[in-house]
């Protein structure tokens, strides 16, 4: 979903699917427990928002998870880590095929996150950034005891404020630099990612968290990219300037948030390269994925518990990943052999 203007700029395809399910089911997709599937891939940033939403508000048990794997092609996301490379639950082998059932003139993207209807395999919506909100505020009923305030009232308007700045400077800054088809095109991207950067260092070298003293969605948000960044796009898309790994605060940050419950967990930094390195034949036509980087420097202290603040605030942890829904042993320094 995304496309390349006359001065080689990059522009994202937002146009998406805008139905939601909601705790009134206004847009008649009511929440219920079982009927909705969330079909993601590790490998992409804007579904491992949903993917960590999920596991810290408990929602596992009300609504299942399919897994794509790290690849596709013209046709869409495959179910390829499936038994006989069909969604258990869907039946289906291409992601592509809940979307024609909702639309046979579909003619978008068909991305993930989505929430696919079991009942009629249609799917329902694929608005990444409303996902995870009505997560927070329609799926309440569902939530697990102890789930955080994601999302909380006397945030929301900062949340969506820094989300914003997060979201047009680093979530798809680093595409727009990465897809730039003119110097001055990746430049301004370029320089317009490291400047949020340095804004966003300086905002966490006095705050253990971006907004407040709890995980919220800006959080979510933020880290996705963060913790792609030295894995992809420091070199895939050219983001050059330093390394996460060289940005004392902002990599004291993403460690912290690794190693909070719900993170570092959900991450698969193999299907993660996998994807940029064998997809993007036009920025790396050999399709060669990289051995590195090492990843145990993602378990070394950060120390920004001295800032203060509370991961969970009122509530509690999540519960240890089901065995079902576990990263692969080697795929992340968290994972332990099954």
């Amino acid at each position: 979903m995304s496309q390349v203007n006359a001065s080689g700029e990059y522009a994202r395809d937002s146009r998406y699917i805008a139905t939601r399910v909601t705790a009134d089911g206004r847009d008649g997709f009511p929440v219920e427990p079982g009927r909705y599937r969330l079909v993601v891939s590790r490998a992409c940033p804007w579904a491992s928002r949903a993917v960590i939403v999920r596991r810290l508000l408990g929602l596992e048990s009300a609504l299942s998870m399919a897994v794509a794997g790290p690849t596709h092609d013209e046709r869409s996301w495959a179910f390829d880590l499936d038994p006989g490379h069909r969604d258990p639950v869907l039946g289906i082998e291409r992601l592509q095929e809940a979307y024609l059932a909702r639309d046979p003139h579909y003619d978008r993207g068909v991305t993930v996150p989505a929430i696919v209807d079991v009942p009629t395999g249609k799917v329902v919506t694929n608005d990444f950034p409303r996902i995870t909100i009505d997560m927070s505020l329609e799926w309440t009923a569902c939530h697990r005891a102890g789930a955080p305030a994601l999302y909380p009232s006397a945030l929301r308007s900062e949340i969506d404020a820094v989300g914003e700045a997060v979201y047009k400077d680093v979530n798809n800054g680093v595409y727009r630099a990465g897809f730039a088809a003119s110097q001055e095109a990746y430049a301004e991207a370029y320089d317009r990612l490291f400047a949020r950067l340095d804004w966003l260092a300086e905002r966490l070298e006095v705050s253990r968290y971006l907004v407040g003293d709890t995980i919220t969605e800006a959080d979510v948000r933020l880290f996705t990219t963060l913790v792609r960044f030295d894995a992809v796009y420091h070199g895939h898309f050219k983001c050059n300037r330093e390394k996460l790994s060289e940005m004392p605060v902002l990599w004291a940050y993403a460690r912290d948030l690794f190693q909070t419950p719900g993170f570092g967990d959900t991450v698969d930094f193999e299907h993660i390269k996998q994807h940029y390195y064998t997809v993007h034949r036009d920025i790396n036509p050999t399709g060669i994925v990289p051995v590195g980087p090492d990843l145990s420097s993602w378990l070394a202290p950060h120390d920004r518990a001295a800032l203060g603040g509370r991961p969970f605030g009122d509530g509690t942890p999540p519960e240890p990943v089901a065995s079902e829904e576990s990263v692969p042993a080697g795929h992340t320094p968290l994972a332990r052999p099954r």
